[in-house]
């Protein structure tokens, strides 16, 4: 019985995937770039369902996810901020460089992200992204941001709106708190020694701060879970039957930041796997829009 339940939920989880998947990408309205990099660069989607006549729209950054590895582009977000556009926002959809081939393994697996180069380009599209915004959206209002992010993009959303309270040697620290109406983290890899325990995605966060040995030295850098307090509304929204990053991690950053004295809002949904979150077609991704409005208007 245990293996046909198993094997159940593994079936149910590639349905899932396929539909999440389905969906032709989506073009933005326009795209800006912030560094010279290729993979430097903002697509921008104006506003186009429902909203209060004459009123600017709320803004919402997004933050794909994929493992932080190369294969995975923001392409496959798209569908998801379309969506959001059509019900009233104004949508940023970040790209950032993620990890290419282990040289180690002949070329042919990829890794998890670049340190430090993930990390540089989220700071400094978001450092880019007000005046970007000025020329590419002019319908949005940048006072009523809100950062939403899945998967390894909940990670660098929860880590974005987390970088005043950085490591007074980080090279991303700012001085004061973003400016942010909230962050609504979507099955975040928020918390990396529990991920790690957990083989989340092939131990990724290990390969994103270099491996074993760098592990410890940098995960004051870029865990989630030891950027607490941030003082900024935070939510997660984390299905109960994720396979992917299981709801224990979204859990352990909850309860550290309870331990912060910080409340971090937890929706955990029922027969939810991990793609549902970012599916235009599945009921979860409006519980997601609902989220981000809560906090936007």
């Amino acid at each position: 019985m245990p293996d046909d339940a198993a094997a159940a939920r593994a079936a149910a989880a590639a349905v899932e995937e396929e539909s999440a998947f389905s969906h032709p990408a989506v073009d933005p309205d326009s795209t800006a770039a912030y560094g010279d990099h290729p993979d430097q660069v903002i697509d921008f989607y104006a506003p186009h369902g429902e909203r209060v006549p004459g009123e600017p729209a709320p803004l919402v950054v997004v933050l794909h996810g994929g493992a932080w590895r190369a294969p995975y582009d923001r392409l496959h977000i798209t569908p998801f901020a379309d969506f959001l556009a059509r019900r009233g926002f104004a949508v940023a959809n970040v790209e950032y460089r993620r990890g290419a081939a282990l040289p180690a393994q002949g070329g042919t697996g990829p890794v998890a992200g670049r340190w430090p180069e993930t990390f540089d380009d989220v700071a400094a599209a978001l450092d880019a992204l007000p005046a970007l915004v000025r020329e590419a959206l002019p319908q949005a209002d940048p006072r009523r941001t809100v950062l939403t992010g899945h998967s390894a993009g909940g990670h660098l959303a929860l880590w974005a709106a987390a970088r005043h309270v950085l490591p007074k040697d980080a090279p991303w620290r700012t001085d004061a708190p973003a400016a942010l109406r909230g962050v609504v983290a979507l099955a975040p890899i928020a918390d990396f020694t529990v991920a790690e325990k957990l083989a989340v995605c092939g131990g990724a966060a290990g390969q994103l701060l270099g491996g074993d040995a760098k592990f410890a030295e940098r995960l004051p850098y870029a865990d989630p879970t030891l950027l607490l307090p941030t003082g900024i509304a935070t939510a997660l929204v984390q299905g109960r039957a994720d396979l992917v990053v299981p709801q224990a991690v979204a859990e352990s950053y909850a309860d550290a930041a309870a331990k912060s004295g910080e409340v971090v809002g937890l929706t955990l949904l029922e027969d939810v796997g991990h793609f549902p979150l970012i599916d235009p077609a599945a009921d979860a991704c409006a519980v997601v829009a609902e989220e981000i409005a809560q906090l936007a208007w």
